[in-house]
């Protein structure tokens, strides 16, 4: 029998809202349990000057001209971080193995084999007293990968119990809203392809940033309540397709919402979520869907997706 190994994953996402914490039980191949699930919610603070460093970031020259700023937030996301572990050490009772620690993407560019995630994971370390594994999607390029999606290898696993207890049958797909959204597509023999599809949340929460003072559509009402520019959608769409279709992996800077420039909140944010739906839509090729992420609760959103489906 395979160790089982009691790992504690933090995962900050490209919404920069704060930390999702897990603690699950696995022997990396077959078995797994959870045993935690919780959100450490980022200062508004803290999350505006994420957003703003990402913003700065456009590209690689832009890491070496805002150096000061992001050895600076690194090290203010890591005693977040750590402040995180040792209140889940204390009120756990489990042995961690490991602790995995995403960090923070504030520049993804695969061709140029850069992925840019801050977080100082040796202090992490010092602070816990515990082993940290990070930096994954560095590693992940050096030996051939794009650095992201990450989850796929979790989904496979997820696909095997899950078929095994009768839940699902294959083929299946996991598509996963984040900032950027990417599927994971699982055939009959365990055979899966995995890749970046499109914008995801991104391009939602921005124009609602830049036009409110909310940071995301709840329940997609507000794009529900507005109107559809067509044109603009059309033209949109085209260069969408053209530009991104033959990318396995994509960062939040490969968007923008200037298209929507001049339109009202309502049909800006209504216009945009029609594009997401209609990208994401157009790469899903298996029947069974699960759909995770944060843009699950996007329920406007997810019935866009659904309703552009045909089988």
């Amino acid at each position: 029998m395979e160790k089982i190994y009691t790992a504690l994953g933090l995962m900050s996402g490209t919404s920069m809202d704060g930390v999702d914490a897990s603690i699950i039980q696995s022997d990396g191949n077959s078995e797994y349990s959870i045993k935690l699930d919780k959100y450490f919610e980022y200062g508004d603070d803290l999350r505006k000057k994420l957003i703003n460093l990402r913003d700065k970031v456009l590209k690689a020259e832009d890491l070496k001209t805002h150096s000061s700023s992001i050895k600076s937030i690194t090290r203010e996301i890591t005693l977040f971080h750590a402040n995180v572990v040792n209140e889940i050490l204390i009120n756990s009772k489990l042995d961690l193995d490991f602790i995995g620690f995403h960090g923070q993407t504030i520049f993804h560019d695969p061709k140029n084999k850069i992925s840019k995630q801050i977080g100082d994971g040796k202090l992490l370390s010092q602070l816990t007293k515990k082993i940290v594994v990070y930096d994954f999607r560095q590693n992940d390029i050096k030996n051939g990968g794009q650095g992201a999606p990450l989850a796929p290898i979790y989904h496979k696993l997820l696909a095997k119990i899950f078929e095994g207890e009768g839940k699902i049958n294959l083929p299946v797909a996991f598509l996963n809203i984040g900032g950027i959204a990417n599927i994971t597509q699982i055939n009959e023999k365990y055979e899966m392809i995995s890749m970046d599809i499109g914008p995801g949340n991104c391009l939602i929460d921005k124009w609602i940033r830049v036009n409110t003072e909310k940071n995301f559509d709840k329940n997609g009402d507000i794009a529900k309540s507005g109107n559809i520019d067509k044109f603009i959608l059309e033209q949109t769409i085209d260069n969408f397709f053209y530009n991104y279709n033959r990318k396995k992996s994509l960062d939040i800077n490969d968007f923008d919402i200037s298209f929507a420039k001049g339109l009202s909140l309502e049909d800006g944010a209504a216009t945009i979520t029609e594009l997401t739906a209609e990208v994401l839509s157009k790469k899903i090729i298996y029947q069974n869907i699960f759909a995770c992420g944060g843009g699950r609760k996007n329920l406007f959103l997810i019935d866009t997706i659904e309703k552009k489906i045909n089988f």
